[in-house]
């Protein structure tokens, strides 16, 4: 962890307790995940209470104390995603990347998660990498949109 970037960051928004979230959005970004060492510093640096900081970095789900991959996938799990057949695509990609939901390869490229609705209802059943959507996805589809990743993973 390069504490010289997080100082970096702290003054940026000037040491703030109101812009701790953007701090933390911010840090997360260097690394793709916040460790907990940068926890610390930022706790100690800020002179807040290292528990208000954890409290905010395990309420949202943006937020990851564990090291994530480089490419996330989002799959839909909403009502209009999961008639569309939503569960066949977690399956797909469970089986294709050998993780469960919530895990990460370990190369350290992908990271799984789901998540309640990206409000593409109509697009059903959606899939959404790194910030990318994909609609209407079926099984079949999933493994040319995680080789488009693979490769910009080896480029």
């Amino acid at each position: 962890m390069n504490f010289e970037q997080i100082d970096q960051v702290l003054q940026k928004y000037n040491y703030r307790h109101s812009n701790i979230i953007s701090i933390m959005q911010d840090v997360q970004g260097l690394e793709n995940y916040i460790p907990e060492e940068a926890i610390r510093y930022i706790s100690e640096k800020m002179e807040l209470n290292l528990a208000r900081i954890y409290d905010i970095a395990t309420f949202y789900k943006t937020f990851s104390l564990i090291p994530r991959g480089r490419h996330t996938i989002k799959v839909c799990c909403g009502t209009a995603c999961h008639l569309g057949g939503s569960d066949r695509n977690l399956d797909q990609i469970k089986r294709s990347l050998q993780i469960e939901e919530g895990e990460t390869t370990a190369d350290r490229q992908f990271s799984l998660e789901t998540v309640n609705c990206l409000g593409t209802c109509a697009l059903a059943p959606v899939v959404m990498v790194e910030e990318d959507y994909y609609d209407e996805v079926k099984p079949g589809r999933v493994e040319k949109i995680l080789l488009n990743y693979r490769s910009k993973a080896e480029g």
